[in-house]
């Protein structure tokens, strides 16, 4: 059950005080009361009433001053007040509205009237209230989705600066709290192996600054590339780069992509060479590709972490890189297993590689079929 309204009734007079207090009390209203104008104004700061209603004359604060008191006060400036006169409520009216007042009743008091005004002034406080309660609502709705927007962003300037060292899957993983990307585990994954054929000969010789040209270019389109075949850059060795696919993500036909992702880039690597042909630079890309299981998590010490792969299948794909020619790509049997069906491929070995002791069967990946073919 909603609580009764509070009334607060402020008159010198006894007997009117007494009338008016019984009239609301009979009707279910809450009813204070106050003797003159201070008192009612102490009243409505320590009981906070929904309505005041005030004589007009009386010693110390006439209801004009207390009506003015209440309108001056933010946190009562909303407060309805009804002025009760015995004077001409015409030519009272006037210093009641600049006053503030909500209403006037003349005396002597006509019941149904005084219950009716004190209504439709309940309703209106009540509405008043409610939009009161809206709009501190809606402010604090504001503060914290303006949070939850300022801490968006930062979390947003955060990935993009892991990004910068990360791949991006694992600092999305890292960002969204998911249960330790970095920690050590074992998965199968399909590793990529490149580097540039003739570089090391042009970095002899070039001035630095052309030298770090060349390698923005190469790393910004290879890079590219990476990100549109969501595979995972392990690292940059100058010209050199190691990505492998299938973490932090499990994704479907990861060996698929490596092999989709490397003929992109021999394309791309043949668009940038001529360019450089023109510039009097020679380069050519080298890619080898292996399937295998390798232990991956965190590499490094406490104030320097990478995300790395180690294992029999980084080594094969680096060392078959090391045998491409420029413009060639060389996968093992595994690799060649999982896109026989997508590629053209031609039979290269067995390669004699460091640090295998047996030969190993790699393939030369001539081109992709035509999709339905």
């Amino acid at each position: 059950m909603n609580n009764p309204a509070k009334i607060l009734v402020v008159d010198d007079t006894p007997a009117n005080l007494k009338l008016l207090a019984d009239l609301l009390s009979f009707n279910g209203y809450s009813v204070l009361t106050a003797r003159d104008g201070e008192e009612g104004l102490e009243v409505v700061g320590r009981q906070h009433p929904d309505l005041v209603l005030a004589d007009i004359m009386m010693p110390r604060m006439s209801g004009y001053e207390l009506c003015q008191r209440i309108r001056g006060d933010s946190e009562t400036a909303m407060l309805p007040v009804v002025l009760v006169t015995s004077l001409d409520p015409n030519q009272e009216r006037l210093k009641g509205i600049e006053a503030g007042a909500d209403d006037f009743i003349p005396k002597p008091i006509q019941t149904q009237e005084l219950l009716a005004r004190v209504r439709s002034l309940l309703r209106i406080k009540a509405l008043n209230d409610k939009v009161r309660e809206q709009a501190g609502q809606l402010a604090e709705w504001n503060a914290r989705l303006q949070q939850r927007v300022d801490e968006q962003v930062r979390q947003l300037e955060g990935l993009s600066r892991l990004k910068r060292f990360l791949s991006p899957q694992l600092a999305e993983m890292i960002m969204a709290g998911d249960s330790d990307p970095m920690r050590s585990h074992r998965r199968e994954v399909t590793v990529v192996f490149l580097d540039l054929r003739g570089f090391t000969s042009f970095a002899e010789t070039a001035e630095p600054e052309e030298v770090m040209g060349v390698l923005r270019e190469y790393h910004t389109a290879m890079g590219r590339l990476i990100q549109a075949y969501e595979g995972t850059l392990e690292r940059f060795t100058g010209d050199g780069m190691m990505i492998f696919f299938n973490d932090p993500i499990v994704i479907d036909r990861p060996a698929e992509r490596a092999v989709r992702m490397s003929v992109a880039m021999r394309g791309k690597a043949a668009e940038l060479n001529e360019i450089w042909i023109r510039r009097g630079i020679e380069l050519g890309l080298g890619i080898g590709i292996a399937k295998g299981y390798a232990t991956i998590g965190a590499i490094g010490f406490e104030e320097r972490v990478d995300y790395g792969a180690i294992g029999t299948v980084t080594n094969l794909s680096a060392r078959l890189c090391s045998m491409a020619a420029a413009g060639e790509i060389l996968v093992d049997r595994k690799t060649l297993g999982a896109v026989e069906e997508l590629v053209t491929s031609e039979a290269v070995g067995p390669l004699e590689l460091h640090g295998f002791s047996r030969p190993v069967p790699a393939f030369r990946i001539v081109s992709l079929k035509a999709e339905g073919q």
